[in-house]
């Protein structure tokens, strides 16, 4: 096959095409216009460059159509090649997409967007969104807005601020009633709750993941709550390595309770391993620690309302403060599960 042929058949098929064939599917609620989420069972696919480029979020796997096929079917390019000329023609399915929010900041840079924007406050769209619809309680958000990791978003979204392990802002995450996503012009590598001194890390998929647990276990002193943001660029990995890599390091995999959750922890044990600290595995109660975090707040509510008889009323044991982590039955997680040193 001549350059010209494969420069033609790149142009005409697009990564879309080779996953719908492959019976992956769009996950609407995860993508943006600029990275679409493709999930096939535990798989996940994200394309990027308008539909000609793609990676693995769970590995370094990259490239083009050509490099997609190779790497779904197990073949060499030009059996790869021949695979892509099938599908010229191909129909995609078109998700139906929210517009891009415009903030009037597209001509500025990742640190003039987020200087520009202001903090949320008590009764602000922002703190609405987190406080009313999330569940997160006032002192965690004061905590946050304190060091601050949070910004006022357009149309009552958060913005959750990335940062390398200088403090530098290098990405943000951002969230709101109808919008999930991450800054463009950004780059991910981890949200941080807490002191950067304290040696147990409690790695979440999400800012707002990371600060329910950290609601849920009263923000514990010795525990820096992390985000990766759904990702796991090589920025993530190093500063996850630097964090793991210091004496009585202790590495905590808080992902949720899904298939992406547990691919996720999975890495996490390698890396710690690596590194040579210890490794956890914390399960949410629910899908993820946000929605375990409303569920509790609700049973709480209905407590103190008397709604709930005793004998319906949840099994959660009284926590100890000289035990910062608790499986959602009220146990030491530690006890739960296996702790392995690399």
């Amino acid at each position: 096959m001549k350059r010209r042929e494969i420069e033609a058949l790149r142009e005409q098929v697009r990564c879309a095409a080779v996953l719908e064939q492959a019976r992956f599917a769009i996950d609407i609620k995860e993508s943006t216009r600029r990275a679409v989420k493709f999930r096939r069972g535990g798989e996940i696919i994200i394309v990027t460059h308008e539909g000609r480029g793609w990676f693995d979020p769970l590995s370094d796997a990259k490239g083009d159509v050509f490099g997609l096929v190779e790497h779904l079917d197990h073949v060499g390019f030009l059996e790869g090649a021949d695979r892509v000329a099938d599908l010229v023609g191909f129909e995609t399915t078109e998700p139906e997409w929210q517009p891009a929010s415009r903030d009037g900041g597209c001509n500025l840079s990742l640190a003039e967007r987020w200087q520009a924007r202001r903090s949320p406050w008590p009764d602000s769209s922002t703190w609405r969104y987190l406080n009313g619809e999330r569940r997160l309680p006032a002192p965690i958000l004061c905590e946050a807005i304190k060091a601050g990791l949070l910004r006022e978003g357009p149309r009552g979204s958060i913005w959750a601020a990335h940062t390398d392990n200088a403090g530098v802002v290098t990405g943000l995450e951002a969230r709101g009633p109808q919008y999930r996503g991450f800054a463009s012009g950004g780059a991910k590598v981890l949200f941080r709750l807490g002191l950067d001194t304290a040696l147990r890390l409690a790695v979440t998929e999400a800012a707002i993941d990371a600060m329910s647990l950290a609601a849920i276990e009263e923000l514990h002193d010795g525990t820096l709550y992390l985000s990766t943001g759904g990702g796991w660029s090589p920025a993530t990995q190093a500063a996850l390595r630097e964090l793991a890599s210091r004496p009585d390091a202790r590495l905590v995999a808080a992902t949720d309770a899904n298939t992406q959750g547990d691919l996720f922890a999975t890495r996490l044990r390698s890396l710690a391993e690596d590194a040579g600290c210890e490794w956890t595995r914390l399960r949410p109660a629910e899908e993820d620690w946000n929605e375990t975090l409303k569920v509790r707040e609700k049973e709480k509510r209905e407590r103190k309302a008397g709604s709930v008889p005793h004998s319906h009323r949840p099994r959660q044991g009284r926590r100890r403060p000289a035990e910062p982590a608790l499986d959602p039955a009220g146990r030491d997680a530690g006890a739960r599960q296996a702790v392995m040193k690399g």
